[in-house]
């Protein structure tokens, strides 16, 4: 009896696709960081399905002659070095009961599994689907997830926002559904997720996807994956999320705009938003003026600084490791070592009253690490100018190629491009708020950059070998 691997391996990766936003459930502790994540764990079970089955002569390849690729692998190398040239302060660290050589050890450990190990999984799996198969199943998969995710939001937005506590028995059926725990508080949902801003990034992750059935559909049902995007980000009470997904949505309907064959969609989008916000206005006027001053009020960064604890936070630990830079701008103090060094330099007006620092960040028995609230600030302090030169060039050559691919390619290619483009400005700008590898969606764009690219593409005779090579 043959096994049909690559559909074994195809299904792992879009059941983990599916369940990206499922992180409410408390996992296996063993996984660290990663025990929250429902879709590691089926990219983790295909990584190791797929390492078996090259004993099947189940063909392992990697795209080690495309530039992007090199340069995340130049990239994973030079945290290495960067540890290694630190060496001394490393193995001197230690902090909350846990030394510097060890937390290099499970950070590195979690960035290879984000990048290295899931990026190989993804490649042996996308290599092998068609441009179509891609589009088509991705976004199925993340169509199916937010539908689930907005039947959650709505009930919890009654519950919560509204104030209807008769609904939520039937919130609490949700913790029937796998990977999912029932969890009501505060003033902002969070829906399938742990909390708002985990929410706010599923959703930054998605939009280029949801938007795209504008492109590919008809009717009036292709606008309502992009509605229930923009109706979550709106409820979630996240910041970024709203600004950034408004972004991502100016910057896709200035494509379509551009594009003749489009422009009357994105004039749709427009006016049936306008309509939508008058129709809105003359059931409730009052309503949905307070609710729209309330969300611009909450953009006011400069207001909430002086007012908001986790603010004061976010902005005295990115100073911290700013003052931390300048001290080591060449290799940075080590991958994973940035709060040994942010602790001495974090600033008296975010640390002044503020229980998020005495009660979690400076405590030294409370062992979860502070989060550093900036990607780019801490691969700056952690593996200096060298890395963060590294990885900007890595961007820059994810952002050049998927501008490229806009301009020359058609049909579902040029639609991979344009959410591929979408998903890095939403993910580019919100890794100024956030310090994790850990973000699925950006890497399987970047593989689908590769596999799309004009090199990495499969010729025909070339895919006729592959399939020759499955079992």
């Amino acid at each position: 009896m043959k096994i049909n691997l690559a559909k074994i391996y195809k299904v792992l990766f879009l059941l983990g696709v599916f369940f990206i936003p499922f992180n409410s459930f408390h996992g296996p502790s063993f996984l660290g960081e990663f025990s929250r994540e429902a879709a590691a764990i089926f990219f983790m079970i295909g990584f190791v399905l797929m390492g078996a089955g090259a004993y099947f002569k189940y063909e392992l390849t990697l795209p080690l002659k495309n530039k992007i690729f090199q340069v995340l692998l130049i990239f994973l190398l030079w945290c290495f070095l960067a540890t290694l040239f630190n060496i001394n302060t490393v193995y001197s660290n230690y902090f909350k009961e846990t030394s510097g050589i060890n937390r290099f050890i499970r950070q590195y450990f979690s960035l290879l599994l984000s990048t290295a190990v899931f990026v190989v999984f993804y490649w042996n799996v996308l290599r092998r689907m068609t441009t179509t198969e891609i589009l088509i199943s991705i976004r199925k998969m993340f169509l199916y997830s937010l539908i689930v995710a907005s039947a959650y939001g709505f009930l919890e937005t009654l519950v919560i926002v509204f104030q209807i506590p008769a609904f939520f028995p039937l919130l609490k059926l949700f913790d029937y559904f796998p990977f999912v725990a029932v969890k009501v508080y505060g003033e902002r949902i969070s829906s399938i997720t742990f909390e708002a801003p985990a929410l706010a990034i599923y959703l930054i992750t998605i939009a280029g996807w949801m938007f795209s059935y504008i492109l590919t559909h008809k009717g009036i049902k292709k606008f309502i994956p992009a509605f229930l995007v923009l109706v979550l980000t709106f409820f979630s009470g996240s910041r970024t999320g709203l600004v950034v997904v408004l972004i991502q949505l100016v910057t896709f309907l200035f494509i379509l705009f551009l594009d003749s064959k489009f422009r009357k969609y994105a004039l749709i989008f427009v006016g049936s938003g306008a309509m939508i916000v008058v129709l809105l206005l003359a059931i409730n006027s009052k309503g949905v003026i307070a609710s729209v001053e309330k969300k611009i009020d909450s953009l006011n960064f400069k207001a909430n600084l002086l007012e908001s604890t986790s603010n004061k936070s976010r902005f005295g630990i990115q100073y911290a490791s700013w003052q931390v830079f300048k001290e080591h701008p060449i290799t940075g103090v080590g991958y994973g070592q940035q709060t040994y060094h942010n602790r001495f330099h974090y600033p008296t007006w975010a640390v002044k009253n503020n229980y998020e620092f005495w009660l979690y960040y400076t405590d030294p028995h409370y062992k979860p690490f502070p989060p550093a609230y900036n990607l780019y600030l801490r691969i700056m302090t952690e593996t200096g100018i060298i890395g963060i030169v590294i990885f900007l060039f890595m961007l820059y050559l994810l952002f050049y190629n998927a501008k490229e691919l806009i301009k020359k390619s058609t049909a579902e290619k040029r639609v991979l491009a344009i959410i591929v483009f979408i998903s890095l400005v939403g993910i580019t700008i919100n890794f100024v708020q956030i310090d994790t590898f850990r973000l699925y969606g950006f890497w399987i764009c970047l593989v689908i950059l590769i596999k799309i690219s004009s090199k990495a593409t499969l010729s025909s005779e070339e895919e006729k070998y592959v399939k020759s090579r499955e079992v």
